[in-house]
């Protein structure tokens, strides 16, 4: 019976070219901008740690004067002092735990002849790459020893070691960063967290190829490399990134249980109590979200991608009502044939069955042509100067998921028109022709 309902429905279709056309068109139009926009949404807010955000934690408190605080209304600031982190670190309550900011790392390259240049660099402790599983291609990070002891250490991408080394492994090699040596610790496999939420808020390089260079966090502020995310809260003494009154380092903690969550979180709340008995601190808030709360709270997707999205899909809203029009203007101009078959003994059943299957036939031909222009929206983007530009690909799954929105569109376009159809009295349309 589908056969025979399929080959009615393109028959139809054959017959009003200029009107099929059009309807194809409608859909197409308002499928593609929508897959366009929802590809980029979906790329900009999903989980760049599926398999661990759940028990990575970002711990918080507040170092500011007490002036303008007011309890349950003021959020701590987003990084922490050089000796907030250091003492949480020393205290070590986590399985694994790590500080980090972004900086910028002149690099000079292995062949003389060519001219030094600078790479995004992150300075962070030993155990950010357990923690975050980063894949090694040749060797490893360095130990905590290491870090303390100010070892000349580094960690590269495996983006850089091509550019440097030809890909070849280059653990145990020297290379000259910020006029200093450095031994090749480790090259990672190819790897860049999209977005990278330990540089959220911390430089603002939330998407992208990644960073280039690691480096223990002793020896880059003892080699005089400064944050990019320097954020002073009061005056004094800036020269001094330990000591000044400035935010810039962001810390992460692997707490895989919710038992140990809570105890970290009462670990925190008693050691802000502890601090501002000392005078240290003097507001007791503090925060600690899971990876996927800090992204929401740190507004990773720009509002301007949530706007064209909804903007989209109201598009695609538009292109269905006048899709609705169209096979309503089809189904008055064959209200004869309707009378015809239903005199013959159609049921409203089926003439119900072959005008969904008609609209069917339009929502894939549809998919198709809003596939195609899908395609050319992310090729736009990827030629504008966003930092998730070149990551604005159509994968298998938003494929498979554009033709259910091409489906279910041209479902609900042809509800009305089916039914309109199904309840024609066959008689007055007789008596018409």
């Amino acid at each position: 019976m589908f056969g025979y309902y399929l080959d009615l429905a393109l028959r139809s279709l054959k017959r009003n070219k200029v009107l099929t056309a059009l309807m194809v068109l409608a859909l197409a139009l308002g499928i593609g901008a929508s897959i366009t926009t929802l590809t980029v949404l979906r790329l900009l807010s999903g989980d760049p740690l599926p398999q661990k955000s759940a028990q990575l934690y970002y711990p918080q408190v507040d170092p500011r004067p007490a002036q303008g605080f007011v309890a349950g209304k003021t959020r701590p600031m987003p990084t922490l002092t050089y000796t907030d982190a250091m003492n949480l670190l020393k205290l070590h309550k986590a399985r694994h735990q790590a500080v980090m900011a972004l900086t910028h790392a002149k690099v000079m390259p292995v062949q003389g002849s060519e001219r030094p240049f600078f790479s995004d660099a992150v300075m962070t402790t030993s155990d950010f790459f357990p923690m975050f599983d980063v894949p090694f291609r040749y060797g490893s990070g360095w130990s905590a020893r290491d870090g303390e002891a100010h070892a000349r250490v580094v960690v590269i991408s495996d983006t850089l070691n091509q550019k440097l080394f030809g890909g070849a492994n280059s653990v145990g090699r020297t290379l000259r960063i910020s006029s200093h040596d450095f031994r090749v610790a480790g090259v990672l496999a190819p790897w860049s967290l999209q977005p990278r939420f330990y540089a959220v808020r911390l430089g603002g390089r939330s998407y992208g190829d990644g960073d280039g260079v690691f480096l223990p966090l002793q020896t880059a502020l003892a080699d005089k490399m400064r944050p990019s995310n320097l954020n002073c809260y009061d005056t004094g003494d800036l020269s001094k990134l330990k000591r000044a009154p400035c935010v810039w380092l962001g810390m992460w903690v692997d707490l895989p249980t919710a038992s140990q969550a809570r105890a970290y979180r009462s670990f925190l709340a008693n050691y802000v109590r502890q601090q501002m008995a000392l005078g240290r601190l003097h507001r007791p808030e503090t925060a600690m979200p899971d990876l996927m709360q800090w992204l929401r709270q740190s507004q990773v997707v720009p509002d301007d991608v949530r706007l064209q999205a909804w903007i989209a899909f109201g598009f695609l809203l538009i292109c269905v009502v006048n899709t609705v029009g169209l096979l309503l203007a089809k189904c008055l101009r064959r209200s004869q044939e309707i009378g015809v078959r239903r005199a013959l003994g159609a049921t409203r059943r089926t003439v119900f069955a072959q005008f969904m299957v008609e609209a069917g036939i339009i929502g894939l031909a549809g998919g198709l042509l809003g596939l195609a222009f899908a395609e050319l929206g992310l090729w736009g983007i990827r030629h504008q100067p966003a930092q998730y530009a070149g990551l604005a690909h159509l994968d298998l799954s938003m494929f498979a998921f554009t033709f259910v929105v091409a489906l279910v569109s041209s479902m609900i376009a042809g509800v009305l028109p089916a039914w309109r159809a199904c309840v024609l009295a066959p008689a007055p349309q007789l008596k018409a022709s």
